[in-house]
């Protein structure tokens, strides 16, 4: 069944689409379909599908499994598309003139690779009138969540699908995928509760008093000796002082979610 927007009687439409872009989105669309690539559809197009908050940009975002990568621009390559595997730990793009598509099969800090279970929930929806299947929202909330750069910031696009599927929303998938990053989970829990007073007790009690537990628990235990920085998960750029020049560990290498190769070749292509 198409998904319905929580907010559609007031959808709020950032930018115009361009035609031309229309008909690059739906090509694309309908090359992965005639292709039988399973890939779902993420970015703001995903994001206008389930709160009404409507982006238009010159970028189509699409979700693929690992494997699936290679032959997803392959598939577009021999469209006509100009093709690059951008970085081998989560990205690729095609472009057709001002219009590209990113090709995403994890996240660029590594911590959200795209597997079954993202295929397992998600939505089925039709876009601009193409049939397609949606990133599901617990994991668009896990991707943007851990987005804290200085430059870009997807803070209120969680507390937006929050504020649209609150009620909908699989907390304990989501809890489950937070894992070791629970607390910042907690810290838009927490900002939602702020940005929405009126709205705080949608979040479900059960979450937070989990959530709360952790913490409380955590602060009565010792502190771990092992001196590693978490902040290389949320920024590649803002905690670089961090792991170069005051001793800490990067987690993204410690926790294996990276190759010291992939950390440097994602760092130098800082602008």
């Amino acid at each position: 069944m198409p998904v319905q927007p929580r907010n559609s009687p007031n959808r709020y439409v950032q930018g115009v689409l361009d035609p031309a872009s229309r008909d690059f989105y739906i090509h694309t669309l309908q090359l992965l379909n005639e292709a039988q690539i399973p890939f779902m559809l993420g970015g703001a197009y995903a994001l206008a599908q389930y709160t009404g908050i409507e982006r238009h940009t010159k970028d189509l975002d699409i979700f693929v499994r690992p494997r699936d990568a290679q032959r997803t621009l392959d598939v577009l390559q021999a469209a006509g598309y100009q093709t690059q595997l951008t970085f081998s730990h989560w990205l690729g793009k095609a472009h057709c003139g001002d219009d590209f598509v990113d090709v995403i099969f994890s996240s660029g800090n590594g911590a959200c690779p795209v597997d079954d279970d993202w295929f397992r929930y998600a939505s089925r929806s039709d876009v601009f009138g193409v049939p397609v299947l949606l990133m599901p929202p617990e994991e668009m909330i896990w991707q943007k969540a851990l987005i804290l750069e200085r430059e870009r910031y997807d803070g209120a696009d969680v507390a937006h699908l929050i504020h649209s599927l609150a009620e909908t929303l699989e907390w304990p998938r989501l809890l489950e995928r937070f894992e070791r990053y629970w607390r910042v989970l907690l810290s838009h829990l927490i900002l939602f509760g702020f940005i929405y007073p009126s709205e705080r007790n949608r979040i479900p009690a059960t979450v937070l008093q989990d959530l709360l537990e952790r913490l409380s628990q955590e602060h009565h235990m010792e502190p771990p000796t092992e001196k590693i920085c978490h902040g290389t998960v949320l920024s590649r750029q803002q905690y670089l002082v961090d792991v170069s020049l005051w001793g800490y560990a990067d987690a993204r290498l410690e926790t294996g979610h990276m190759s010291a190769r992939e950390i440097k070749e994602w760092t130098e292509s800082i602008e």
